[in-house]
């Protein structure tokens, strides 16, 4: 939709113009799956589509929400801001106000809020943080509550917390709010220091494919990869304090791995240390241009989170297994929290339509589902469009 067609929406639904529109874009991880709350590194970018959220003050004494992708219109009283609902897509909202109300901020009237999305639901590239970080920058500029954009980052984090019930790290938000056109992002999601470093591909494609089967972060498997990794954690410091899995070299690892009893947490335990040194290996490369040793690490990544982390499944497999057949491919591995959701693959100009051509059909012939692709523009972070 344009933004034109926006306003219009707005204004037709709520009887008066917006005060403002506001963008965050999704995202894609080119690298570093499961590292962000175990804190370690993450190399996301910001892609060119997103949320936008069109908002007046409306002078009552409710909030007001509606979605241009969802059925329900959501109707809250002020003072019932920090109340999650039982089974709503406003709560991802609600709960942005809610850490704003924490913080000491006082919401005395009344806001009217149109959202639409074209990130892809249940694809994997953070349509759920874009929604958090939208509303938290939205509200930061009508409140005039001048929050930075990592703070913004950290309350749309704590909103998914504990108002979509989802312990994920702080990867999606802070992409969502840092995010930077051709560049991807280094972050120690440990201290929250970050490298703005440029994506420099010349003639090869970020490609995206859409596996269509959607990835359901809050069926438990997503928090139960935090508890296994927790358990890790907490058998390793019988030998050596830790806080995160992440402070452990490989050969670290390797000599006290023994420490963890449960074989399924080692698995975990081995693929976030692995995975640590692949990101700064594979950041290193890209800074050298060496494009294909990048490949390789994304590669590596895939058979890491297929194997010791368990979480990528057929669907994400199929994909990525065709993609590795093509001519042309540089690197591919399934992106984001996994269970379903889309593959990441650097692929030559000259072989995206055979890669599309052929990935598509061998997975819709295995699979027995349709895939999409996109290839990804690397855009900007949260933004005020007008």
């Amino acid at each position: 939709m344009t933004q034109q067609e926006l306003k219009s929406a707005f204004e037709k639904i709520y009887g008066q113009p917006a005060d403002g529109l506001y963008f965050a874009p999704g995202r894609v991880n080119l690298i570093g799956e499961h590292t962000d709350y175990n804190g370690g590194y993450v190399f996301p970018c910001a892609l060119s589509f997103g949320t936008y959220l069109l908002i007046r003050k409306n002078g009552g004494n409710t909030v007001r929400f509606r979605s241009l992708n969802q059925p329900d219109a959501v109707e809250v009283p002020l003072d019932k801001l920090t109340t999650r609902l039982d089974n709503s897509w406003a709560n991802y909202l609600i709960g942005v106000f809610a850490q704003f109300i924490k913080k000491g901020v006082k919401i005395n009237e009344g806001f009217d809020i149109l959202i639409w999305g074209d990130v892809p639901a249940g694809a994997g590239l953070s349509s759920s943080a874009s929604l958090e970080v939208v509303t938290a920058y939205a509200l930061n500029d009508q409140l005039k509550t001048g929050y930075d954009r990592t703070e913004l980052a950290l309350m749309s984090q704590k909103a998914e917390h504990e108002f979509a019930l989802v312990n994920c790290g702080i990867m999606d938000q802070f992409a969502a709010a840092q995010g930077k056109k051709d560049h991807a992002i280094f972050l120690n999601c440990d201290t929250l220091e970050f490298d703005l470093v440029p994506v420099k591909l010349n003639g090869i494609k970020v490609l995206i494919s859409n596996t269509h089967s959607p990835h359901k972060l809050d069926s438990g498997a997503y928090n139960q990869r935090v508890a296994e990794c927790k358990k890790a954690v907490e058998q390793l410091n019988k030998v050596r304090p830790i806080k995160y899995l992440a402070e452990l070299t490989e050969e670290e690892f390797k000599k006290i791995e023994s420490a963890i009893t449960d074989e399924t947490a080692k698995k975990r335990a081995r693929h976030v240390v692995s995975e640590v040194q692949r990101t700064k290996d594979a950041v290193k490369a890209l800074r050298a241009g060496d494009i294909l040793q990048f490949g390789k690490l994304m590669n590596a990544s895939h058979v890491s989170l297929r194997d010791d982390y368990e979480v990528t499944g057929p669907e994400l497999d199929t994909m990525v297994e065709e993609a590795w057949k093509i001519d042309g491919v540089i690197g591919s591995r399934m992106t984001g929290g996994g269970f379903g959701g889309c593959t990441v693959s650097l692929v030559k100009d000259e072989a995206t339509d055979t890669f599309i051509k052929n990935v598509g059909s061998a997975y819709e012939a295995k699979i027995g589902i349709k895939p999409e692709f996109y290839i990804a523009e690397i855009g900007d972070g949260a933004c005020r469009l007008s």
